[in-house]
């Protein structure tokens, strides 16, 4: 008889959420991709500290912590770049999962020492690699807001 039923409604969650969906999806994509990567070029036998798989986890969290602040105190930003770098790429890229499999890795090859090692040494990385990011690239910013706000002076006074 008639054509398919009538088509169920979007919960109101979700509306308009699509590009946003798909920002992440695709930085997720990128970021993955980007982690694959690290690991052939730096594979981690059986049994050896995952170096590759904390370094990727610190410098995602310093990337995180550059991006935060470009995104909240720099220059306004198109409204997906956050979720597409953030979410999407940091995310896909950094791997707090694989983290967590390699600590119970290393306790069930019973290397307890490198385990805990390893546990202590990611969170202090990760924290720290954050906070020096974002002080780093905060300090930056404001240096080139007084340089720009400096040079804007003078050619003022300059055309008076």
């Amino acid at each position: 008889m008639g054509g398919p039923g009538p088509r169920p409604a979007t919960p109101a969650l979700l509306r308009g959420q699509g590009p946003t969906l798909a920002a992440v999806a695709a930085g997720g994509v990128l970021g993955a991709a980007a982690r694959y990567g690290a690991s052939l070029l730096w594979p981690t036998r059986t049994g050896a500290f995952p170096w590759t798989t904390l370094g990727v986890n610190v410098v995602g969290c310093a990337a995180m912590g550059v991006l935060m602040v470009v995104i909240t105190e720099g220059r306004q930003r198109h409204r997906l770049v956050r979720p597409f770098l953030g979410t999407g790429v940091l995310g896909g890229f950094t791997t707090f999962s694989t983290y967590a499999v390699d600590i119970e890795r290393l306790n069930g090859l019973r290397e307890a020492r490198s385990a805990l090692g390893y546990l202590a040494l990611t969170l202090v990385g990760a924290l720290a690699a954050v906070w020096l990011a974002a002080g780093t690239t905060r300090r930056a910013l404001n240096a080139a807001t007084t340089t720009r706000r400096v040079r804007r002076t003078r050619r003022t006074r300059q055309t008076r």
